[in-house]
């Protein structure tokens, strides 16, 4: 078995699997059973001080759709869309205090974390929820600096719209910091214009690292009734969302090297590496517990050990980042070498497979009486024969000369 333990943001988690914030930590016997299925850490429901948004959680409506735009009955396979409007956890913040004191308690004997979450929607009101949090024994806190829904209270300190602004985001999270000594982990929307900006601003504020990143606020319709489904906007996300996400990591990863919890567009343990191998620490999943059980947990993480095993890696370190190293500039890409098509015709299934000459927009591919031709001459190497062909018939090659002869 290869080592999975990671360090993040100066505390040893046994895995990088960590439960997001949303229904699985919503209660103590919830959060326990996450622990007792193998997370690296379990991040509470959001704790908040904002009666709405407590109002909101017992109003919660979901929705699972397909990329058709219809409910998803039965099995969950990896292509759904989650589309739900939550609040806050419904339990007002006091009333939080023994539950995380127990759930702490529990979390350490068993190897796990429990990291707080928080929102508020005044200065006061998150410092004071943040000592909350320090007095509880929490070692880390994530700021909900991304929720879509108390976003429409149009109020420069609560939901999304703060960490859409890097100095809002910086201003808050120095204020809180300045005072409570408590590590922070700042949570990015992807409703910001540049998520590198922001993260690099709640960063030097203080922050020990950034969740990167959350749900998009959506509008699902229900063309059949004529109506959005759970009755408007919501907030989005879901496996889809994962290349997005992936490219945020990279970009704040490759440039400020800033510490990273993955969240959003995690299904399964290969989703898990792709993160670690762009530059996150730690990972978050939620959507796939909610739907698959949390029984699906202790797989994300056996796969994650499986790849390791399999590939030759004895620790996860020997992969972070590795992804994110080796992207190379847009200029250089504009310089890389040629290459053309070649086809084996021993592989090609022709005539009963043409694919790749339906893909070809450049003449590079054409059928001819009794095979595919190709046409070095206009061929700009782009892949996609070589990438859609299901009898890897086609390779491509810097040599032209070959490539013409075979033609």
């Amino acid at each position: 078995m290869a080592d999975l333990q990671v360090e993040f943001c100066g505390i040893e988690f046994k895995n990088p699997i960590v439960v997001a914030s949303a229904e699985p930590g919503n209660s103590l016997e919830n959060i326990k059973t996450c622990i007792d299925h193998g997370a690296g850490g379990v991040i509470i429901k959001t704790v908040g001080d904002i009666p709405a948004m407590q109002t909101l959680t017992d109003n919660s409506k979901y929705a699972i759709l397909n990329d058709r735009g219809k409910f998803i009955k039965g099995k969950i396979t990896r292509s759904f869309f989650f589309y739900s409007r939550s609040g806050y956890a419904k339990e007002y913040y006091e009333e939080w205090v023994p539950i995380l004191k127990e759930a702490q308690a529990y979390a350490r004997q068993h190897g796990s974390h429990i990291i707080g979450n928080i929102a508020s929607d005044t200065v006061a009101g998150w410092i004071m929820l943040a000592k909350v949090m320090k007095e509880c024994g929490i070692e880390l806190v994530e700021l909900n600096y991304q929720c879509p829904h108390p976003s429409d209270y149009n109020a420069p300190t609560v939901g999304n719209w703060i960490a859409q602004d890097p100095t809002v985001t910086a201003e808050l999270t120095r204020q809180i910091l300045a005072a409570v000594d408590i590590k922070v982990m700042v949570k990015l929307t992807p409703e910001a214009h540049n998520l590198t900006a922001v993260a690099k601003a709640a960063y030097d504020a203080g922050a020990g690292s950034v969740a990167v990143n959350s749900r998009f606020v959506g509008f699902a319709v229900n063309i059949d009734e004529a109506e959005p489904y759970i009755g408007g906007p919501a907030g989005i996300g879901g496996p889809w969302i994962k290349y997005l996400t992936l490219r945020w990591i990279y970009d704040i990863y490759s440039n400020h090297g800033i510490p990273m919890s993955g969240s959003n567009g995690i299904y399964d343990g290969r989703d898990a590496i792709e993160y670690f191998m762009t530059g996150a620490k730690i990972m978050q999943v939620c959507s796939v517990l909610m739907l698959r059980g949390i029984e699906w947990l202790p797989k994300i993480i056996s796969q994650v050990d499986q790849f390791l095993d399999e590939h030759g890696y004895a620790d996860l370190e020997s992969i972070y980042g590795i992804a994110a190293k080796k992207s190379k500039p847009l200029q250089q890409l504009f310089e890389e070498e040629p290459v053309y098509a070649l086809i084996n015709h021993d592989k090609c299934k022709f005539p009963k497979c043409a694919i790749c000459v339906k893909m070809c927009f450049y003449d590079s591919l054409k059928v001819g009486k009794d095979k595919i031709n190709t046409y070095p001459e206009t061929c700009i190497g782009c892949d996609l024969c070589q990438n859609v062909c299901p009898f890897d018939a086609l390779r491509m090659t810097p040599d032209k000369e070959l490539a013409l002869r075979m033609s």
